[in-house]
């Protein structure tokens, strides 16, 4: 039997760019229709206009670059520029379902940018895994992967 334990995974990829210069693009959710092979738009909601600890946005999927395409609505969960971008996915007064985090750590001549994420652990989560999670787990791996090289492309243009 599978393990369901690992909910989680993460990528990292060097980018020649001060940790700063990163963190603007993955904290500006506004952008990340350039990036992401799935959110392909998002937008500040409840009066936010950028990235801060508690403000809200929503973004929207087109669910493994093909459908169904869904809004979904997240939290910023941590906010320290330069360091740490993270948002929550799911209702607002609710535990986030999903926790997807980019981590920024200097590095040689740049930033080494972990991006992650991490499932609540709930039971209808653990039964979703157990059963897709090796072909979603993938799709993830390859999807943050794939956005990490286009915020290094465009960084290091």
């Amino acid at each position: 039997m599978r393990s369901i334990r690992a909910m989680h995974d993460a990528v990292t990829v060097h980018i020649a760019a001060p940790p700063e210069k990163v963190w603007a693009l993955v904290s500006d959710v506004t952008r990340i229709g350039r990036y992401s092979p799935e959110t392909f738009e998002a937008e500040w909601i409840e009066g936010a206009t950028g990235p801060a600890l508690g403000a809200r946005f929503r973004g929207h999927v087109k669910r493994n670059g093909k459908g169904p395409i869904y809004w979904t609505t997240c939290r910023v969960t941590a906010c320290e520029p330069g360091r740490e971008f993270a948002f929550g996915v799911g209702a607002k007064d609710k535990t986030p379902l999903n926790v997807w985090r980019y981590e920024l750590v200097p590095a040689g001549n740049g930033t080494d940018v972990t991006e992650s994420f991490r499932l609540a652990d709930k039971l209808g989560l653990r039964v979703y895994w157990a059963v897709l999670g090796w072909a979603r787990g993938r799709t993830n791996r390859n999807n943050m992967r794939t956005t990490l090289e286009r915020i290094k492309a465009e960084v290091e243009a």
